[in-house]
């Protein structure tokens, strides 16, 4: 579930395990002012697009499943379960890596998760079953530089270009979310699976270097444990009943969304379904780039009209895209349709309920890495049950569970009514 602008333009915030850090000149100066403006004028665009190819790592089996469950000699529905295990390990890989970044030297961090990140990526171009889901498993935990790089761009972009410097990162999110099912399905029908994760491999690799070595230098004194801000997310959970309820609605709203989506190729082509090849069924990803429309809609309205109604229009907007799933399932302009809503739903959701997540603590930094664990381990939950559901009941097992998550994630939180938030300054 990439992240918001209203979640990269937080100020770092002091307290356990935070730091002070130094910029002294570094291979580059963000500014362009610096005596390496060459290379500064690369700066914003390989983080761009190192974070399209970082976040793709995320999303790279879902398009493939068909074409591993022949090479496996297993069917599509039984190996249904590396998207989940993808979103668990990025999950864990926000929960102990992603605090880090404001007590280590982010350089050396993004150099050193990119290249076990690659490792991982290689272990599984060659991998067994077993062994695949374990690589995925590391590889997803390692593919958190995205949320490493969005604040530092966001801390030393200048202050009249702050929010055009973050919306190119945010835009890279999202198209390699897109790029991961389009490109990953073509290239696979093309080349196989695993040149898939070879390629992946090498991209993670050259990118995520490329970009720790134009990363500003740090010197930064750790204060408190390492793991300071993992060990205060409970407290800060239990003690702000609207973060609690963001990350519930939103874990509700993203379970639905990887339900619907991690299983899409299964039903494009299954010959139950549309028969397409993993090609064609790739090009379906397009539809995502809804996303990129509605998020910045999304931040004007929540500004307007809070939080909690851009919340509730949401989870109206996902409830409408279910049926019209399961209709989709034997009339593709219904599944169109529904693709669309879902995304717009989907975004729509984020942008609230981080802004929620983000403005009702005093720690916020801590608050949004609470918010983006409990979406993708939703997010895991969900897509683990769509495997056996759509192998008993099809694809109407899977719209079952997409509707069953939104309604466990609106009803466990409707006891209170959501209190609307006012964005801060830093937040808009």
């Amino acid at each position: 579930m990439p992240s918001s602008p209203a979640a990269s333009v937080t100020s770092p915030q002091t307290g356990p395990g935070s730091t002070a850090p130094v910029h002294p000149p570094g291979p580059a100066d963000p500014s362009g002012t610096g005596p390496s403006g060459a290379v500064a004028r690369l700066f914003l665009p390989l983080i761009a697009l190192c974070t399209a190819v970082t976040a793709a790592n995320i999303y790279l089996a879902a398009p493939l499943l068909p074409l591993i469950a022949h090479d496996m000699g297993s069917t599509p529905s039984a190996v249904a379960w590396l998207a989940s295990v993808a979103q668990l390990g990025y999950a864990a890989g926000l929960l102990f890596f992603a605090p880090l970044g404001d007590s280590v030297n982010r350089r050396r961090l993004v150099a050193v998760l990119s290249l076990v990140a690659t490792a991982a990526l290689l272990a599984a171009a060659s991998a067994g079953t077993g062994a695949l889901a374990g690589a995925v498993l590391v590889a997803s935990a390692a593919t958190v530089v995205p949320q490493l790089l969005v604040p530092l761009v966001a801390e030393r972009a200048p202050a009249d270009r702050r929010a055009r410097h973050v919306a190119a990162v945010i835009a890279g999110l999202f198209t390699g979310v897109v790029a991961a099912r389009v490109l990953g399905g073509l290239a696979g029908q093309a080349f196989g699976w695993r040149a898939v994760f070879v390629g992946a491999a090498v991209l993670t690799a050259v990118l995520g270097l490329a970009t720790a070595y134009i990363l500003p230098v740090e010197r930064r004194q750790r204060r408190g444990p390492l793991f300071a801000g993992l060990v205060a997310i409970p407290g800060v959970v239990r003690r702000s009943p609207d973060l609690w309820r963001a990350c519930v609605r939103q874990a509700g709203m993203y379970g639905a969304w990887s339900a619907l989506w991690t299983s899409l190729a299964l039903l494009l082509t299954g010959d139950e379904g549309y028969g397409m090849t993993t090609a064609a069924a790739g090009l379906f990803g397009l539809f995502g780039l809804a996303a990129s429309v509605v998020a910045p809609l999304a931040g004007g309205l929540v500004d307007r009209f809070g939080a909690a109604k851009v919340v509730r229009s949401a989870y109206a907007l996902a409830a409408l895209s279910v049926p019209l799933f399961w209709l989709g399932g034997q009339v593709m302009a219904a599944l169109c349709a529904a693709a669309v809503l879902v995304h717009a739903a989907l975004v729509a959701s984020h942008v609230a309920n981080q802004t929620l997540a983000l403005t009702t603590t005093s720690a916020p930094a801590t608050a949004n890495t609470a918010y983006v664990v409990a979406g993708f381990a939703g997010g895991a939950l969900a897509s683990a049950l769509t495997g056996p559901a759509f192998g008993h009941w099809g694809w109407g097992g899977v719209c079952a569970v997409a509707g069953a998550w939104l309604v466990l994630g609106w009803t466990a939180t409707a006891v209170r009514p959501v209190r609307t938030a006012r964005t801060p300054r830093t937040a808009r």
